[in-house]
């Protein structure tokens, strides 16, 4: 590859720029890889992410600002997998509130700088790790929970109050180096774009491969194994107490795997259209494009998913809700008395406010 070319890659397609010129390069590869470049169709991009993107946010910020809000108001000591759920919803939480930068990016440019661009993709792929990762934390908890039921519960609590901040968070703040390396904004056809730009192949295709493995393989044989050993367990347990408490967690772990294989699947194929194992096609390649921003664009919606059923299959959850409120109502009732009381207001209109509060 010659030294003196700048490789830019927008989604997963790959563009070499001379140094010496700005332009394409002139090779037949370069020229071809450009041409499929030039003819996306941009116009879908400013029509389906916003749209996209801006329910996943409404719903994200919404469902997941309740179950951070109700955690924090539950007076109970919280489980064990709520403590799990807490960081789920943390991690989802920060990524939905990039999502309108991202809006904006597609219909218009990216506008935001340097700065904020870098930030932006750091938050993107500490969710994409820290999400998977935490389901496998709740895999092995659960694990832990049925299978060594009688002497599990002090490592338990070590994975959830210690291990789980270097066996996720860590992890998933080291993987943000190539954003740290390689993202940045540059101008292009009059257009800002805030992409990985990479100066090599040697570097794009094993953070792809990083990508497939820590992403989803590696917590995805975790979660695979350790529910494997559950349903043999249960199976042979007349108990269904054990079986319903497993309920809501496998239905999001299914939920998740649903969002985001699709999504890896053509990542793979991307990934060995890079290592030249797949034949290089226009009409293909602009396919594999418009099929990568669907599909992650629709993983996206796992960032929904935890609140979603919680409110829906968590009982557990609902009363913790209800008392939520009923704190927020008593707390803001006392607020209006102590000021009825301070500006001589009767106790029969106080009376007659706070009740009013509580049913509404």
């Amino acid at each position: 590859m010659d030294t003196n070319a700048d490789m830019f890659s927008s989604g997963y397609f790959t563009l070499m720029f001379d140094n010496n010129t700005g332009e394409l390069g002139s090779g037949e590869e370069d020229n071809f890889t450009g041409l499929c470049f030039e003819e996306e169709n941009e116009g879908f991009n400013r029509i389906f992410l916003p749209i996209i993107f801006s329910f996943i946010f409404l719903m994200g910020i919404v469902g997941n600002g309740l179950v951070i809000l109700v955690m924090g108001f539950q007076k109970k000591q919280k489980s064990i997998t709520d403590m799990y759920r807490v960081h789920l919803s943390v991690a989802d939480l920060l990524f939905v509130i990039s999502l309108p930068f991202w809006s904006v990016d597609a219909v218009i440019s990216w506008y935001f700088g340097e700065i904020l661009c870098k930030i932006v993709h750091i938050i993107y792929t500490v969710n994409l790790y820290s999400s998977v990762l935490i389901l496998a934390f709740i895999s092995l908890d659960r694990y832990l929970a049925i299978v060594h039921a009688t002497n599990s519960q002090r490592a338990r609590k070590l994975l959830a109050k210690r291990i789980v901040y270097f066996g996720v968070w860590l992890p998933a703040l080291v993987l943000t180096i190539p954003d740290m390396m390689f993202v940045r904004v540059t101008e292009i056809g009059g257009k800002y774009m805030c992409q990985r730009f990479y100066t090599n192949l040697n570097w794009q295709i094993p953070f792809q491969f990083q990508q497939i493995l820590v992403g989803l393989v590696l917590p995805g044989l975790i979660i695979l194994t350790c529910y494997c050993i559950i349903i043999s367990k249960l199976s042979k347990s007349k108990g269904h107490q054990k079986r319903k408490a497993l309920k809501t967690t496998v239905i999001l772990i299914v939920a998740f795997f649903a969002c985001w294989l699709p999504y890896y699947i053509v990542l793979t194929i991307d990934t060995f259209i890079l290592l030249q194992y797949i034949k290089r096609g226009c009409s293909f390649e602009l396919q594999v494009r418009k099929w990568t921003t669907i599909t992650e664009s629709l993983a996206f919606f796992h960032c929904c998913l935890n609140p979603i059923l919680y409110a829906f299959l968590g009982a557990k959850f609902k009363t913790s809700a209800q008392n939520a409120f009923t704190s927020v109502s008593r707390g803001s009732s006392l607020k209006i008395l102590s000021k009825g009381k301070r500006a001589g207001h009767s106790s029969v209109s106080t009376e007659s406010e706070s009740s009013s509060f509580h049913s509404s």
